[in-house]
């Protein structure tokens, strides 16, 4: 049985949150077997619009057949009502035709993103294909209990289904796509070990930096700050670098950039996030920045955040501002 499988592979969810998958198609087929009417949905998340991550767009151009074998496979386990690609708009403009002839006559529907980034979180995803306003939903319940029209849903990130495909096959050798961009000679995405630190992918890259630098592991957006020193800390479930090179940045105007990606991307749903954000613009514009007060700022979001946008805006700001400062 192919959840035997994915519990043997210990493969996790390739969206970041490193949920085994295993254990949530475990979750999802639970549910789908206490309910009498047995609906459930099938969802594969393309809707990668985090900057400096662009491994989704990789896979799509080179073996869409696995992905949607993956999501076959899923469609075989749970006998959804339909399945979904939901997929970043231009990912789903370029990808659509070629998509169609492998989906061929498959109960899949191409799904274009209409909003944002933050319909790359799987409640907001669902809260889009309903039709309604693009906000993240409160969990509990999760989408394998109360899903896509409130019942069972299955959400996998569109690199999880390549690998559940690999899985089936027993092709799949605990490893992972990463990409590496920046000030690099050789920008791509590269596919090595899932338990690689930042500084072994940067080596085998082809893209070990011998000049005064620091990276951003996990997303140009949302992803954490690391010094030259802390390269060989592990990756973990990120799966981008992003490396800048002292000479060349301006630290002020990329956390400048970071906070108004997140201005630009808000829901406005909550509080902490919709202000915070706004609290932190009008900080930056200062010429002696209060740090004490952005510290504050962050903390809040980071705490009180509804969603993972305010929270990612105090991974990626805070770590900036203690690692590398702004001045």
């Amino acid at each position: 049985m192919i959840i035997d499988q994915l519990k043997a592979s210990n493969l996790k969810g390739r969206s970041g949150s490193g949920f085994p998958t295993g254990a949530k198609w475990e979750a999802v087929l639970n549910a789908v077997n206490r309910n009498t009417d047995k609906k459930c949905y099938v969802i594969c998340n393309g809707a990668e619009g985090e900057p400096a991550v662009f491994k989704d767009k990789y896979i799509l151009e080179h073996w869409p057949e696995e992905v949607v074998n993956g999501i076959k496979i899923a469609i075989e386990t749970f006998k959804p009502q339909k399945a979904y690609i939901y997929l970043h708009r231009p990912y789903y403009d370029k990808f659509k035709s070629k998509l169609k002839k492998i989906i061929d006559k498959s109960p899949i529907i191409l799904f274009a993103e209409p909003g944002g980034y933050l319909c790359g979180e799987e409640t907001t995803l669902i809260e889009s294909i309903e039709g309604n306003r693009f906000e993240p939903r409160l969990r509990p319940p999760f989408p394998t209990e109360r899903g896509l029209f409130g019942v069972p849903t299955l959400v996998n990130n569109l690199e999880t289904f390549y690998w559940i495909s690999k899985i089936a096959k027993g092709e799949y050798k605990n490893s992972r796509f990463y990409s590496v961009s920046g000030d690099v000679a050789n920008p791509g995405v590269f596919e090595f070990p899932e338990n690689w630190s930042i500084g072994q992918v940067l080596q085998a890259s082809k893209n070990s930096p011998d000049f005064d630098c620091f990276v951003q592991v996990g997303g140009g957006a949302s992803g954490s700050f690391f010094t030259r020193d802390e390269l060989g800390e592990p990756m973990g479930n990120s799966s981008s670098i992003v490396v800048y090179d002292r000479r060349k940045i301006k630290v002020r105007d990329l956390m400048k950039k970071i906070v108004g990606f997140f201005y630009e991307e808000n829901c406005g749903k909550c509080v902490p996030c919709r202000e915070g954000v706004n609290r932190l613009r009008e900080l930056l514009e200062d010429d002696e920045p209060n740090i004490l007060l952005m510290r504050e700022v962050l903390e809040s979001m980071q705490e009180s955040s509804f969603c993972p946008l305010g929270k990612g805006t105090a991974w990626a700001a805070g770590s900036l501002l203690e690692k590398i400062g702004i001045n």
